[in-house]
């Protein structure tokens, strides 16, 4: 979250873009947080994007594409694997962005096995909201135990590994210092 992921994939898209090679972004369906037909970065850069409800429906609509760009791909199922390898066999070049970890820490699939499987990896960071440092986790700041749970600022931030809570990702801790039940004085 926060780490400039989908501002990179519309970089490289818009680069595409200027060398004249056909283009063409997909997002699922489901992620309309900040727009239905656009992939838009947290900084409001935006592209014209095709959402899409499974994976597969991206062979089909990527026929005339040169570069094909998947965001949020984290949020597809483990058949986006083999899209996009049909995809790069093809002769295309498949630009993905999504986060390689949930809210818990663990491994988000199909991030691993498509990083197994790319040419190139570019890992991104954002910058830990407690200390400055590079922040590799999502810390979840409200409840729930779904593993998917759109949400932006109010329900995420950017944290390095020494600052993230496990047990406020799960729900068991307060959100931060002013929500902890203040210590009385012993009179």
């Amino acid at each position: 979250m926060f780490s400039g992921k989908t501002e990179e994939l519309i970089r490289r898209v818009r680069r595409a873009n200027i060398a004249r090679q056909r283009t063409e972004i997909f997002k699922p369906a489901m992620d309309t947080r900040f727009s239905e037909d656009e992939v838009v970065s947290h900084d409001e850069s935006a592209l014209r994007s095709t959402a899409v409800a499974a994976a597969s429906q991206i062979i089909l609509l990527a026929q005339d594409s040169d570069v094909v760009g998947i965001d949020e791909a984290q949020f597809f199922g483990d058949d986006l694997v083999d899209v996009c390898r049909e995809l790069a066999e093809s002769g295309k070049r498949v630009i993905i962005a999504g986060l390689d970890q949930d809210y818990l820490g663990q491994p988000f699939e199909p991030m691993p096995q498509l990083m197994a499987i790319a040419e190139y990896v570019t890992k991104l960071h954002a910058i830990c909201v407690v200390c400055g440092n590079p922040a590799n986790h999502s810390q979840r700041l409200v409840g729930g135990d779904s593993r998917v749970l759109l949400g932006a600022k109010e329900a995420y931030e950017p944290r390095c590994r020494d600052c993230f809570d496990l047990a406020l990702s799960r729900g068991d801790a307060p959100a931060s210092k002013a929500e902890e039940p203040a210590e009385t004085p012993d009179p």
